[in-house]
């Protein structure tokens, strides 16, 4: 079941990621043909005009086929371009819905030992939380060239960065670089995430290109390999 109060995104939103997701980890198979409308919007708790509205955004973002008179089919050969298409933590089973918990906001001098990124000597260091569902998984230390806007306010974040990015910044991150490795826990790590600060956890940081195919943004992220695993599909 979603619900609006989870997430930011407007609940037709969360359903397509959700159903995109799960189209990912294989639980919704190439050539599947959907359950009947109705069906589908009772198992997901939903209005049929809410889930309408979610097959369509994934129709058109090539993941489902709509034949007229036969029903909706899985199309899973497309490369998604859903929000969360860079997202590469899953539950242990496969896909979840991700959401955000920020936990602070802050424009500050970029580490010395951070890889080269952006035209300025600041960055945005935006900390978060990130759910699967209603299970924290992901630990976030996102690093935003400062270059890009002078002050982000925490109110100005959407639920997606990189939705934030484009529709504000006009930034769009075109593909990314990830390193997968293990890494002691950060002290700053909240309660809800439940591996202990120092304890080894999965870790991977990223460097992010924008459109124009310059380094952008660095982060770090911590993952809580009990609940979750980093997946990274090539078709």
């Amino acid at each position: 079941m979603l619900r609006e109060t989870h997430s930011a995104l407007p609940l037709y939103l969360q359903l397509s990621e959700l159903l995109a997701r799960e189209i990912a980890a294989g639980h919704l198979l190439h050539g599947e043909k959907l359950p009947p409308e109705r069906e589908m919007a009772a198992k997901l708790e939903t209005s049929v005009g809410t889930l309408r509205k979610a097959l369509a955004e994934l129709t058109r973002q090539g993941l489902l086929e709509r034949r007229q008179g036969s029903g909706n089919y899985v199309c899973a050969t497309k490369t998604p371009q859903n929000i969360y298409a860079f997202f590469r933590i899953e539950l242990l089973r496969g896909g979840g819905l991700p959401r955000a918990k920020l936990l602070s906001v802050e424009r500050l001098p970029k580490p010395a030992d951070f890889p080269d990124f952006g035209t300025s000597h600041e960055g945005h260091r935006i900390r978060r939380l990130r759910y699967l569902n209603d299970c924290p998984c992901v630990l976030e230390e996102i690093w935003l060239d400062g270059g890009y806007t002078d002050r982000i306010a925490p109110r100005d974040l959407s639920e997606s960065l990189y939705l934030y990015y484009r529709e504000t910044l006009k930034l769009w991150i075109a593909h990314v670089e990830d390193s997968v490795g293990i890494a002691p826990v950060p002290g700053w790590k909240p309660d809800a995430f439940a591996p202990p600060a120092g304890a080894p956890s999965g870790y991977f940081q990223r460097i992010s290109y924008a459109q124009d195919n310059r380094r952008a943004e660095f982060s770090r992220n911590w993952f809580d390999t009990d609940k979750a695993r980093y997946v990274a599909r090539i078709r």
